[in-house]
């Protein structure tokens, strides 16, 4: 797409899509599909399609050893994960929570009749900021859940440190975060226990599905009992569970992308890189960058829109993109406060949460992955460029319509 392109190249009012095919953010990757149906002829030649396979066997090892800890438990999906976690952690009470996350982040907490306690964020890192969590702890709180956004990792050692002091139990939402690692070492290893998503939206997935990676053998043989209805042998229940196992055809998708992990992140790279380019030169579009020292799997492409310089706010950017196929995402909009149950339960959460509020507001994610090429990439820039470069008349044009 030529940048230089007038105001009446986009769809929004012409009506035809530069896209022929939408575009979409979280679009899933695809592993290599021969080795995938490999194993699942073999699968089928077995019989054994879920109740601890030795894919799910399989996966589980091979994560644990990529991560660096003892134990991986492969689950069903995150959520499911997290709320077993949380049991097996035996938290209760309140417990504290960034607004700025997925809301089944929080859901997992009131789901089981605790209480989420919603914490504001670092606007720098979008993840909790450690001062506003030691203000929020009380005689009722019995842990802290930090959840790695955009794969970025949370201010690990001050929540740690915040956690021993005050005896507090320490999870971390790592749904966004797989093979990314802090200081040298593997996301998937810190506090008492980490929940990862494999979602097919995620760019490692396994259809649907997760994992709680642990250094704890308690807490690892608790899980394993709670994700098997607490069946400790053929006919023996030790414990109360559910029904969290991850199948065998899950973990045979695993293992396939596990063989294009290196591959996946490639091209994210590229996309990243190519966005950083293109966009480095458009007042009021703000880019997030990922550091150079660690390692990163460069899934989430964010932007943070200054409405005081485009001269167009976030949505109707998104508007515009949408328009012509681009299907880019508000995130995490409008912020778990301000959704149900919590909203009836906390009406004026929003007072203890200015940056949440401010990032979900400004916030947009742009697609990415092995479904867009450089080609993709830059004519998307295009067409930022060119709704920045007329904002004010794209803002009185999108308002008369509304």
């Amino acid at each position: 797409m030529d940048n230089k392109n007038c105001i009446s190249d986009l769809a929004i009012f012409t009506g035809n899509p530069l896209f022929d095919e939408k575009l979409f953010v979280g679009r899933p990757n695809i592993g290599n599909r021969a080795s995938f149906m490999e194993r699942m002829n073999d699968i089928f030649d077995r019989r054994w399609f879920t109740n601890n396979g030795q894919y799910v066997q399989e996966f589980e090892r091979k994560l644990a050893d990529f991560i660096g800890v003892k134990h991986c438990i492969a689950m069903c999906n995150a959520t499911v994960a997290l709320e077993i976690v949380i049991r097996g952690l035996g938290l209760t009470g309140e417990v504290i929570v960034p607004s700025f996350t997925f809301v089944a982040t929080p859901h997992s907490l009131q789901w089981q009749q605790i209480t989420p306690v919603f914490c504001d964020i670092d606007p720098e890192t979008h993840n909790l900021d450690p001062r506003r969590v030691e203000e929020l702890i009380t005689p009722r709180t019995t842990g802290i859940i930090g959840v790695h956004v955009w794969g970025r990792p949370c201010s690990i050692e001050a929540l740690a440190e915040i956690a021993k002091r005050r005896r507090l139990k320490l999870l971390f939402d790592a749904a966004h975060a797989f093979s990314c690692s802090h200081q040298g070492r593997m996301i998937g290893s810190f506090g008492d226990a980490e929940v990862f998503s494999f979602h097919a939206t995620k760019f490692f997935n396994t259809f649907e599905g997760g994992a709680v990676t642990t250094d704890n053998d308690e807490l690892a043989a608790k899980i394993r009992l709670m994700k098997n209805f607490g069946f400790a042998g053929y006919d023996n229940v030790d414990y109360i569970g559910t029904n969290g196992k991850m199948t065998e055809v899950s973990a045979a998708m695993g293992l396939s992308s596990l063989e294009g992990l290196d591959g996946f992140i490639d091209v994210n790279r590229r996309n990243y890189q190519h966005y950083r380019q293109e966009l480095a030169d458009i007042p009021g579009i703000k880019l997030m960058h990922y550091s150079e020292t660690e390692k990163c799997n460069y899934q989430y492409i964010i932007l943070e829109i200054d409405e005081t310089v485009t001269k167009i706010n976030r949505d109707q950017l998104v508007s515009i993109l949408h328009a012509e196929n681009v299907l880019a995402r508000r995130y995490f909009y409008p912020g778990c406060h301000q959704m149900e149950p919590y909203r009836s339960h906390f009406p004026h959460a929003r007072l203890l949460l200015a940056n949440t509020e401010q990032l979900a507001s400004r916030v947009m994610s742009l697609p990415t992955g092995t479904a867009v090429s450089l080609n993709d990439v830059g004519n998307i820039c295009g067409i930022i460029r060119i709704a920045v470069n007329h904002g004010a008349g794209i803002r009185n044009k999108l308002n008369l319509q509304g």
